[in-house]
């Protein structure tokens, strides 16, 4: 039998944390007083001056060899901390040097895995009280998170589980019968809107036999019932289409790139495009047209 070629894998992290001074660490972005004042902002500091730093910020060595390092993640941390008069900080040493790099791979924590912390921090002994001062939010907002799935079905949960989501839509959520809830969660998968409005305008849409037991939806002011009906047909026919498209989706789109290959190809042969300029100037727009727009999207 044949032996396997050895692969090497290369680290993309020292495998040590290290303490670096903070006059040695270079951002590679300014945190200006407007950020400063932001909602974010207030919160990692407000978490910091409670629990102290749970993420060590990313640093990468500096190629001038003289000692200093380079910040690819946790500029807002680190500002929090040389307000505090800190002067050392813990951090995770990352052998690229590309902040794009690392930062792309970063998946920024979604609103159900907070629930699951915080539910986690509670099991631990960490009172409401002290996670809302950590998190710079009221109680009743800690109260509301810890409750987010309550009459979600898990079908849906796990569709949205790495979903930005906000906290009113799972409360529109609620409004649905679990099968409902879990087309709701595919049509905003399909269409990559997450937002509150676009789940209210499902719920709007969904026939009174689909609608969680026990709630009764207002009607919109202006709206007859039957403008109610023809938007209920229409989000049922339009969840149908959906259906239909992503069944279809991979082919067709594995199609699309193999004619935009063919005819990029095409134009990039001289005698074909003083061709199709001498005889179907319209043509040769189109496909020129094809080509930028593909490039583009790209």
């Amino acid at each position: 039998m044949a032996r396997r070629p050895h692969i090497s894998v290369r680290m993309g992290f020292e495998e040590r944390t290290s303490m670096v001074r903070l006059s040695d660490i270079q951002p590679l972005k300014l945190v200006s007083e407007e950020v400063k004042r932001s909602p974010k902002y207030r919160q990692i500091a407000a978490s910091v001056g409670e629990i102290g730093l749970v993420d060590p910020p990313v640093v990468a060595r500096s190629r001038d060899g003289q000692g200093k390092f380079l910040l690819l993640d946790g500029h807002l941390r680190l500002e929090v901390l040389r307000e505090r008069g800190q002067l050392e900080i813990e951090c995770l040493i990352s052998t690229e040097d590309e902040a794009f790099t690392y930062n792309k791979r970063v998946n920024r924590i979604a609103i159900i895995q907070e629930h699951r912390m915080i539910l986690k921090a509670i099991e631990n002994g960490v009172s409401e009280a002290r996670i809302a001062k950590a998190l710079n939010v009221d109680v009743a907002s800690i109260r509301r998170r810890r409750k987010l799935l309550d009459g979600i079905c898990t079908e849906a949960v796990d569709l949205l589980k790495e979903k930005h989501l906000t906290l009113n839509s799972f409360s529109e959520l609620r409004k649905l019968a679990p099968i409902r809830q879990i087309e709701a969660a595919e049509l905003m998968i399909a269409m990559n809107n997450f937002s509150n409005s676009y789940v209210r305008s499902l719920v709007a849409a969904t026939p009174r036999n689909q609608l969680a037991t026990g709630y009764i939806p207002r009607a919109p002011k202006g709206l007859s019932d039957e403008q109610l009906a023809l938007m209920e047909r229409e989000s049922a026919s339009l969840a149908r289409e959906f259906k239909v498209a992503e069944q279809t989706y991979g082919t067709d789109h594995l199609d699309l790139v193999l004619a935009v290959g063919y005819v990029s190809k095409l134009l990039r042969n001289g005698k074909v495009v003083g061709y199709l300029a001498k005889h179907f100037q319209e043509l040769l727009f189109e496909f020129q047209r094809i080509t930028e727009s593909e490039a583009n999207a790209a």
